[in-house]
């Protein structure tokens, strides 16, 4: 069985596999919170809700989970500066703690909160982004083919 986490200070993502450690990626996330439109990362127990993405190039942009049709590249981002960009894989989170990360006021799903890959991957290793856990494009791909829908996902400071 696998299981990832998430350390919010040290940001960074591992996967267990067996009860062993099999991979540890950097990652960045923002400021923990569980709070609607904080754009904080909520902690606690989730689960991977839905794998989107596969066979998708690298740098496939998504909008609403949904591939755009756009391949990532500089020029797209200077026509487009306030996108916050996801790309090449979406892994959608859905809470396990009621009243903390799941229903009404914290919900993680509705939150709309991924693991997914970002154009900002020299800034992976500092909390900037919008809620989510964001990886760099080529981790995201393994680790993407290595875990499973329904896979528990710890995230804790």
């Amino acid at each position: 069985m696998n299981q990832l986490r998430v350390y919010l200070t040290r940001q960074e993502l591992e996967l267990w596999q067996n009860g062993h450690l099999a991979a540890c990626y950097p990652v960045s996330t923002a400021a923990p919170g569980e709070t609607p439109d904080s754009g904080c990362t909520p902690r606690g127990r989730h689960r991977i809700r839905l794998k989107i993405g596969a066979g998708c190039p690298v740098n496939t942009v998504f909008v609403a989970r949904r591939p755009s049709g756009e391949i990532y590249t500089p020029e797209l981002s200077r026509r487009f500066p306030q996108r916050d960009w996801i790309l090449t894989r979406i892994l959608w989170l859905t809470g396990e703690e009621s009243g903390r990360n799941r229903g009404r006021g914290c919900d993680t799903l509705k939150r709309y909160i991924y693991i997914h890959g970002t154009n900002q991957e020299d800034l992976i290793g500092q909390p900037v982004s919008h809620g989510c856990i964001r990886m760099k494009n080529n981790d995201l791909l393994e680790l993407f083919d290595r875990v499973s829908n329904n896979d528990p996902v710890i995230i804790e400071e």
